[in-house]
């Protein structure tokens, strides 16, 4: 057993070791600095610690707080409507794909997953042109139904709506797949059988599919959520942050701090932060499910 033992040391070795280096090693580094005052144009040397002023700082009243809770609003809003959006779509085109009467199934479910494999720094340079006042094709469109031309990406009350309707474009297509997948595990005997009972169209996707969907949609709303907060790209190549702070989400805001600034025991402290908020949203996610299986 132990000759077993080390071998399965040595096979994990490496992986556990690339993990260390690159993920575990950096948090650490990043809790330590939370603490600390640092500027990331300095050696790490040069960090002196201050305990929790950095926390006090970014959840104070003044301009670093202001603007830290203005991006963690913006997060919060940008994930929630990027969850409410695509996992409904996803699981209608999911429905549509699956059913294998449907013409071009083949043809639609390829088209949804390659929206995912084109890179978000292109999407956000496509879209920005999409959504241009004047020379945009969603405008022209908008024209001829006698709608003006909206600001997408100039007002405050349309520009985070309109990188949300971005990254859905881009996500929805991975998140299909995933429906299709958790659509395939249902046993059709459990249809034939609510069939034969009287059961159609809506009553068979209320009381079978969604029902059977649920650890699938539980484990996509996850990688949704954090896929969102993630998001960077589009706000850094298409709204920097505006107008008026409407797109400064986390991601960016601790880029412009940590980094533009040089701030990085502030920065620090607020990927900490965020770090913290994600982790407890996803473990009442499933608390949440355990305590819903067990009704």
């Amino acid at each position: 057993m132990s000759g077993f033992r080390k071998s399965i040391v040595a096979m994990l070795a490496p992986s556990l070791g690339l993990i260390a280096v690159f993920i575990l090693v950096p948090i650490a580094l990043t809790v330590w600095l939370a603490f600390t005052k640092w500027s990331s144009q300095t050696p790490f040397s040069t960090a002196t610690f201050i305990g929790l002023d950095n926390f006090r700082e970014i959840f104070g009243a003044g301009s670093v707080g202001r603007d830290f809770k203005g991006a963690l609003v913006n997060t919060a809003l940008y994930s929630g409507m990027s969850i409410a959006l695509i996992l409904p779509l996803s699981v209608l085109f999911g429905m549509l794909i699956h059913q294998a009467e449907l013409k071009g199934a083949n043809v639609l479910r390829t088209i949804l997953f390659a929206t995912y494999m084109v890179p978000m720094i292109a999407v956000a340079l496509v879209f920005s042109k999409l959504y241009s006042p004047s020379e945009g094709p969603i405008n022209q469109i908008l024209g001829w139904v006698g709608i003006g031309p909206l600001p997408w990406l100039s007002s405050p009350d349309t520009a985070l709506v309109s990188v949300v309707l971005l990254n859905v474009w881009q996500q929805v297509g991975y998140f299909t797949i995933l429906i299709i997948a958790g659509l395939t595990q249902i046993p059709q005997s459990i249809y034939e059988a609510a069939k034969m009972d009287g059961a159609r169209g809506p009553a068979l996707f209320g009381f079978i599919t969604l029902p059977l969907l649920k650890r699938t949609l539980l484990f996509s709303a996850v990688i949704a959520l954090i896929n969102a907060v993630q998001v960077f790209e589009p706000v850094a190549l298409v709204t920097q942050g505006g107008p008026v702070g409407s797109t400064n989400v986390m991601t960016y805001h601790i880029r412009r701090v940590g980094i533009e600034r040089a701030q990085g025991g502030l920065g620090s402290a607020m990927s900490v932060t965020l770090l913290l908020a994600l982790v407890v949203t996803v473990t009442a996610v499933f608390a949440f499910a355990r305590r819903e299986d067990r009704r």
